[in-house]
């Protein structure tokens, strides 16, 4: 059996009996205390899952001591510019025992469920009829807007244009045409 709880802002995975460092709790030693944010339990292949908190379920963890973490070196540089700095931290940890899971309100609230539930007291079955459904009449599609067809006298006006275009690379044919002609001849311009 095991579950997810959430202890000083962080997650941990506990089993009874498990030992773990959070981060410094303001709790005196060698107290049980239980933490009520408990998120999952599994438990012989069951698992409830909390939205966010499983109800009623409980954490009791024993506090040993209180203890700090190594040091940590914290070492800033910025080359070419002579900027070194090196600092020391080192972290406050809380060690907590697991004592024990509890999830008294599951069991209360998985009884009901299990419950079958009782027939009512007259044996008579009430006869249902049938309501007829109204069908709507269908509306018919509204007319298109005058616009459309002053879009259309425009795209009619496009291949006239598309006809110039096409008149005027000749033109040019021709003008070719008579260049090389005058080169042949031997004429300047």
């Amino acid at each position: 059996m095991y579950a997810i709880v959430e202890i000083a802002g962080q997650q941990f995975k506990v089993e009874e009996g498990k030992k773990i460092y959070v981060h410094r709790l303001e709790y005196e030693t060698d107290k049980v205390h239980a933490f009520d944010r408990v998120l999952l339990i599994e438990d012989n292949e069951r698992i409830i899952i909390g939205e966010p908190v499983i109800r009623d379920a409980v954490v009791e963890g024993k506090v040993l001591e209180h203890v700090r973490g190594d040091k940590v070196i914290v070492f800033k540089k910025k080359r070419r510019k002579g900027y070194r700095v090196k600092n020391g931290h080192r972290q406050n940890f809380t060690l907590i025992e697991i004592v024990s899971i509890n999830e008294k309100g599951l069991q209360e609230k998985e009884a009901p469920k299990k419950a079958v539930k009782s027939k009512p007291a007259t044996d008579e079955v009430a006869e249902v009829t049938p309501v007829p459904v109204k069908e709507e009449p269908k509306v018919a599609a509204a007319k298109k807007p005058a616009g459309k067809t002053l879009k259309k006298e425009a795209v009619d006006k496009k291949p006239s244009a598309k006809k110039t275009a096409e008149k005027k690379p000749a033109e040019k044919k021709s003008t070719a045409k008579k260049a090389t002609a005058k080169k042949t001849t031997g004429e300047k311009e």
